[in-house]
């Protein structure tokens, strides 16, 4: 039963179609209204009746107007009264509405009429390939076919034997002339609950009617291309200009596209290409229907309500909120809703609020003391959208980092219902869109996914998944029956999201014409440490840089920026923040458990240091692994540009954060590394945070006192670099010390 039930559903040309919506288009060629068209003698006229306009029919209608097919619209906002055709027979309401329209053209023996179905259907070419595609047939009418007998399976073997191409008629879309036309609409009574294919059907297996009325069957798809079981078959052809659908069993290139069944997705994924949408050139739809900003003053822009969603341990947090708040865009605009599920993040969210939320229009915050999930926390977030009637709702997850100021205001310009801006994980195809969906409902790899994530393809794309971050044009919101739900069965509130809006026909659309910005890994985020952000050095590279590492440290790398040198080979450059910096020491203090200064020392193999400092190691507070990879990515980069020829392997078994202060150890003896080079990283500020300290060369009677936070010093551990350090005075000193390559 269930696969006869898929079956029922998948030959369905309204499958999609829900039971309070209908859309069908009738092009209709004659010469009596104000919308003739005469073509090569031919005459006609395009009718299409509709009671809802979704996403799926304003996408026909541009097809139609792309290709001069014009389209008068009959019936819009009517009651639909054909049944649920999503999951039943139906659609007799369709034969009802072309007999009404064909009325005062039922004598017009040379009059072409063509119907089809509008919410999955595309149209590919003009109409004079159309009508000759038509007279090549030598037929009165001609019905698109499909390989499954719907609704009525038993009638099947009464189908006239085919040798090429599908057997089955679909009443998705037909072309023909009135006078058969309007005979074949009023051959026999049929009510708006009944079924359309089964009407036109019985037709066509009567053989004297099919004779009488001189029907045909596309049986290769030359006029006609129903989806459903020919997905297989179908490529996309790519010319200079312009991208058609190309047949490849019968090497044809059909007129109209249909998606029937459950290929509805698909068709939406060729949507993105045909109908003139996309070229190797440019993406020509990108421009449709955009506006601009620019003309608006900041007092008139639109309200967005902005959810933020903290549902997890999450690197990162507090640049994600500051990223939130350096959005180009008039914060008196703005309202937010924040969500934190998890009380590592309260204290991140609490400094937030407290700086900036006078700058908004208004902030909401739901605690984690409060409990609430997420399934019910996006739904209040769309709520808060809802009261106030905002323009639109930006729903953003705390694993986006949106690097692009501009991002709100390019989605806004976009005008889409559902838009998502492009995000990847850094150096990986993990991006918050699928292009397709299997038949497990999960993630399957489109053709072009590669290529719209990676950029070689730019464009706004029609897909069926997003996630993480997205635009909802706020008219959705102020009716239920678009409005978008988080819960649907058992689905996760991603997927139950995503599953509502393709139950709605609403299309959901990636953008990648600009960088918006990034996804974070959340699934080795541990909040063991005060500051586990230190250790996201491998998973979220980026942003790990663009937190802890020196924003000059770029320009040291440069071949033509020279490299301080304050002693005979001791360079001096930047390299790490000063977050890194106060992080690093609070991680060590927050260990506590600093060595004695003596030579016995139990944590070295030998069990004796010949030259005793007050310190921790990097292995004991579990960041010997993530030190080791900061020295082979960042370190070896400036110490092949000052010393060149040797080629480091960046090993460093002496790797510790070094305490000088007057209280304790405030000076070291002269010594030599046990290294080949050594890095003298500075934690904290000369003359600010201490007095005092340095480090002294004593072959050469050179001194560097003047520390800077963040800065490194390098220099030759072993023979020429024989050094002390100086003592402190006052406060206290905190050094990062590695001897590499020992």
């Amino acid at each position: 039963r269930q696969i006869h039930n898929l079956a029922k559903m998948a030959a369905r040309p309204e499958w999609a179609v829900f039971s309070a919506l209908l859309c069908v288009t009738f092009v209709v060629f004659c010469g009596v209204s104000a919308i003739d068209v005469k073509q090569e003698g031919t005459q006609f006229v395009t009718f299409t009746v509709a009671t809802d306009e979704t996403d799926g029919f304003k996408r026909f209608m541009k097809s139609a107007d792309k290709y001069h097919i014009p389209v008068k619209v009959l019936g819009m906002h009517q009651e639909w009264l054909g049944g649920d055709v999503q999951f039943d027979i139906g659609g007799g309401q369709k034969v009802l509405l072309l007999k009404e329209a064909l009325e005062n053209y039922k004598d017009a023996e040379d009059l072409i009429i063509m119907f089809s179905d509008s919410y999955d259907v595309i149209i590919t070419a003009d109409k004079e390939e159309i009508i000759r595609k038509f007279k090549d047939f030598n037929a009165r009418v001609v019905f698109g076919a499909e390989g499954f007998c719907w609704p009525d399976r038993t009638l099947a073997d009464l189908y006239p034997e085919v040798r090429l191409g599908k057997p089955y008629l679909n009443s998705g879309g037909f072309i023909g002339y009135a006078s058969e036309l309007y005979q074949i609409v009023t051959h026999t009574t049929i009510q708006n609950q009944h079924d359309d294919q089964l009407y036109y059907t019985r037709i066509f297996l009567n053989p004297e009617l099919r004779e009488k009325f001189g029907m045909k069957l596309d049986h290769t798809s030359e006029i006609f291309q129903n989806m459903n079981g020919a997905v297989a078959d179908l490529a996309l052809k790519f010319d200079d200009d312009k991208t058609r659908l190309r047949n490849r069993v019968y090497n044809t290139e059909p007129c109209i596209i249909h998606g029937n069944g459950p290929q509805k997705m698909v068709l939406n994924s060729i949507g993105n290409y045909v109908a003139d949408s996309w070229s190797f050139d440019e993406c020509h739809s990108c421009k449709e229907d955009t506006f601009s900003l620019k003309t608006y003053k900041k007092d008139d822009y639109p309200v967005v309500v902005i959810g933020l969603f903290i549902e997890q341990p999450t690197p990162f947090v507090p640049e994600f909120l500051n990223k939130i708040y350096s959005l180009d865009y008039p914060k008196k605009k703005i309202v937010l809703f924040i969500h934190n599920h998890e009380e590592h993040h309260a204290g991140h969210v609490e400094d937030f609020v407290k700086q900036y939320d006078r700058n908004y229009k208004a902030v909401r915050e739901v605690s984690p003391d409060m409990n609430m999930n997420q399934w019910y926390a996006r739904k209040q977030g769309l709520s808060e959208c809802i009261g106030i009637k905002c323009d639109y709702y930006f729903s953003v997850d705390a694993d986006v980092q949106l690097t692009n100021p501009n991002t709100l205001q390019l989605l806004i310009e976009q005008n889409r219902s559902v838009i998502t801006p492009m995000a990847t994980k850094h150096g990986k195809l993990w991006s918050n869109f699928w292009g397709a969906i299997g038949d497990d409902g999960f993630y399957a790899r489109s053709d072009d996914y590669i290529d719209v994530v990676q950029g070689t393809r730019k464009g706004v794309w029609n897909v069926p998944y997003i996630n993480n971050v997205y635009l909802i044009h706020g008219s959705l919101l102020q009716q239920p029956k678009t409005t978008p739900s988080f819960i649907v069965g058992q689905l996760d509130a991603d997927m139950a999201f995503c599953a509502s809006l393709r139950e709605k026909g609403i299309f959901m659309y990636v953008t990648n014409m600009d960088t918006f910005g990034r996804l974070t890994t959340t699934t080795t985020y541990s909040t063991d440490h005060l500051h586990p952000d230190m250790w996201q050095i491998y998973d979220n590279r980026p942003d790990w840089e663009e937190k802890y590492i020196h924003p000059d440290f770029y320009k040291m790398v440069d071949p033509n920026t020279e490299v301080e040198m304050p002693c005979p080979d001791v360079y001096w450059f930047p390299i790490v923040s000063e977050t890194f910096c106060t992080h690093l020491v609070e991680e060590m203090e927050n260990f506590g458990e600093w060595s004695s200064g003596r030579n016995e020392d139990p944590r070295l193999t030998t069990g004796y240091e010949n030259v005793p400092t007050v310190d921790i190691h990097m292995a004991q507070i579990g960041y010997e692994r993530e030190w080791l990879y900061f020295l082979r990515v960042y370190i070896t980069r400036l110490q092949e540009k000052v010393f060149l020829g040797y080629d480091s392997r960046a090993q460093a078994i002496m790797n510790f954060v070094v305490r000088y202060n007057p209280q304790e150890q405030y000076f070291l003896r002269p010594h030599h590394d046990s290294s080949t080079f050594t890095i003298n990283i500075a934690l904290n500020r000369a003359g600010l945070d201490f007095q005092g300290g340095g480090c002294r060369f004593l072959r050469y009677n050179c001194s560097v006192t003047d520390t800077k936070m963040g800065w490194c010093l390098m220099h030759p551990g072993r023979l020429t670099h024989y050094h002390e350090g100086l003592p402190v005075t006052n406060g206290t000193r905190y050094i990062m010390i590695s001897f590499v390559d020992p």
